[in-house]
């Protein structure tokens, strides 16, 4: 079953980006290099429970 997952910005710490993931064939957390419109670069987001 497939879950809802949400990225956090690494330096501002505020959630920009959501997808989905199936948990039983990927249980480690994603980490992702996307644009922070609030930061205006490109950094790392981590996955987190919302």
């Amino acid at each position: 079953m497939r879950e809802t997952i949400h990225f956090q910005c690494t330096t501002c710490n505020r959630i920009n980006y959501s997808s989905t993931k199936d948990k039983k064939q990927h249980p480690e957390r994603l980490e992702l290099k996307k644009f922070c419109r609030f930061c205006r670069q490109h950094i790392i987001h981590k996955e987190t429970k919302k």
